[in-house]
C-alpha cells in the first residue's frame, strides 16, 4: 500500500525528539510498503530549521526509504500566538501541497491511506482533506487528547468559545475517521463518550526499536560505599514534566549530605530557563543541565545513568493512561526507574523494574531516590533486567507494526470511505 502520514513534529533519528513514525514506517517499508511522512523542517526543541535550504518551501528527502516530505513553517521560540501561527501555517501547506504532490513528484502515486496525528487538531484535519481529495482511507492518530489536555492544564476554560470549537472539530474528525489509533490504553472510554463506536478504536501504544538498544544491561555496580549514583531525565523539559518536583527533591537529597547522587536534566522545552533559575536559587550543587541529544545518541547518553525519573503532573486527563516514549526507552536500557504519575497504568511497577512514589511529592521522590542508592547493586541490576525483558515482550517496535499494518489491511478492506457520513 501507499501510507502517507501527517504528523507536525515527526522526526527522523538524526534528531532530537520522537521518532515512533520513523520507526513504525521503517518496519513497514522492510514489508514492501510505500510510506510518506509529512513534518515541519522548524524543529520544536532546536527552535531553528532542519532540513531547507533559504529559498526552499519543501523538498521530499529519503531517509531509510522513507518519504519524508519537509514544509517549512514560521518560527517561534514559546508556547504563543507564533506557535499557533505555526501549526495554522502546517496544516495549510500540508493540505495544499497533499493534494498537487502527485503531480509535482509523479514518483510518490496517491495515497491509499492518510494518517493524521496529533496532538493539535489541525494537522488531522489537513490530512482528512488530503484524503477526501484523493479518495483515500482516513485514519485520526491521538497521541493527545485535545483540548482535554490543554483544558485540564489550566490553559483553556472550559466555556471558552475556542474550546467549544475544538471540541467541535475533535468529534467532526472522529466521526470521520475509518478507525482511531491511540496511544493511551483507557482513551476509547473518553472517545466513546464521544459518541463514536469503541470498535472503532485501535490501540498502538509508543515502543522501542530495541536494535538500537544493544548495549550492557547491567549497572556499573554503584550504591553505597561506591562511587555514587547518576539519576537522569531525558525528554522535554514541559509544564506536563513537572520537572521543577525533581529540583525540589534534588535539594532535598543535598541538605541529606548525599554528596554522592547526582541528577542529570537531558533535553529542552519552555520551562527550562525557569527550572534552570530554580536550581540556582536553590543552590544546588548536585543537578546538571544538558542540551538535548540525536534520538541515534539516545541509548548510549542514558548508559551513562544508574537510574531515571520519569514524572509527569498530576492532571485529571492522565486518568485514560500514559505511552510516553522515554519511559520504554529508560526500560529498554536495564536500569532501575522512579515512577510519579497518577495513571491506570503503571508498566514500572507491571514490570516490577522500580519504585512507584505519588506524583507531586518532592519529599517522596527524594526517599526514594536514597532508597536507590542504599539497595544492593545486585537488586537494581535484576530490577534493570525485568525492565527490559518488559519492553521486549510489549513495546518492541516490530510487534507494534504488525498490529498497525493489520489496522491498514482491515481499513484497505472496508467498504468506500465514509466522507459522507452526517454526525
Amino acid at each position: 500500500m501507499n501510507l502517507w502520514i501527517f504528523n507536525q513534529y515527526a522526526h527522523p533519528p538524526d534528531l532530537p525528539g520522537g521518532t515512533r513514525h520513523y520507526d513504525l514506517s521503517r518496519e513497514l517499508v522492510k514489508r514492501g510498503h510505500r510510506v510518506a511522512i509529512f513534518a515541519t523542517s522548524f524543529h520544536h526543541y532546536l527552535h531553528r530549521e532542519t532540513r531547507l535550504q533559504p529559498g526552499e518551501h519543501w523538498k521530499v528527502e529519503d531517509v531509510d526509504g522513507i518519504r519524508f516530505v519537509w514544509l517549512r513553517t514560521p518560527p517561534y521560540w514559546r508556547n504563543d500566538w507564533r506557535r499557533v501561527r505555526n501549526m495554522v501555517a502546517f496544516a495549510l501547506q500540508a493540505w495544499r501541497l497533499g493534494r498537487k504532490l502527485p503531480k509535482l513528484a509523479p514518483d510518490m502515486g496517491r495515497p491509499d491511506v492518510v494518517i493524521g496525528s496529533s496532538p493539535h487538531l489541525l494537522t488531522p484535519l489537513a490530512a482528512y482533506w488530503v484524503a477526501k481529495h484523493h479518495r483515500a482511507k482516513f485514519i485520526m492518530e491521538v497521541r493527545d487528547l485535545w483540548p482535554q489536555t490543554i483544558i485540564d492544564m489550566g490553559e483553556l476554560s472550559e466555556r471558552n468559545p475556542l474550546t467549544k470549537l475544538l471540541q467541535a472539530l475533535e468529534r467532526f474528525l472522529y466521526h470521520r475517521a475509518e478507525r482511531i489509533i491511540t496511544l493511551l490504553p483507557k482513551a476509547g472510554e473518553y472517545i466513546a463518550a464521544q459518541g463514536i463506536n469503541k470498535e472503532k478504536v485501535v490501540w498502538i501504544p509508543n515502543g522501542v526499536d530495541l536494535s538500537r538498544f544493544q548495549v550492557r544491561v547491567e549497572s556499573r555496580s554503584r550504591g553505597k560505599g561506591h562511587e555514587g549514583l547518576k539519576v537522569m531525565y531525558l525528554g522535554a523539559h514541559g509544564q506536563a514534566n513537572a520537572l521543577d518536583v525533581l529540583l525540589q527533591a534534588a535539594k532535598i537529597v543535598q541538605d541529606r549530605g548525599h554528596r554522592e547522587i547526582h541528577f542529570i536534566l537531558v533535553g529542552d522545552g519552555a520551562e527550562k530557563p525557569r527550572l534552570i533559575q530554580l536550581a540556582e536559587k536553590l543552590h544546588l550543587r548536585n543537578v546538571e543541565f544538558r542540551d538535548p541529544v540525536k534520538k541515534t545518541e539516545v541509548p548510549q547518553t542514558l548508559q551513562e545513568a544508574d537510574a531515571f525519573i520519569f514524572n509527569l503532573e498530576r492532571v485529571e486527563v492522565f486518568k485514560y493512561g500514559i505511552s510516553p516514549n522515554k519511559l520504554f526507552d529508560y526500560m529498554a536500557s536495564g536500569r532501575p526507574v522512579l515512577f510519579s504519575v497518577d495513571a491506570p497504568n503503571n508498566p514500572v511497577e507491571e514490570a516490577r523494574c522500580g519504585l512507584t512514589v505519588p506524583p507531586r511529592d518532592p519529599q517522596a521522590l527524594a526517599e526514594a531516590v536514597i532508597a536507590l542508592y542504599e539497595m544492593p547493586p545486585e537488586e537494581r541490576e535484576a530490577m534493570g533486567r525485568r525492565g527490559r525483558s518488559y519492553v521486549e515482550k510489549h513495546h518492541d517496535i516490530r510487534g507494534l507494526a504488525d498490529r498497525l499494518e493489520r489496522t491498514l489491511n482491515g481499513v484497505l478492506l472496508s467498504p468506500l470511505p465514509c466522507y459522507d457520513k452526517v454526525l
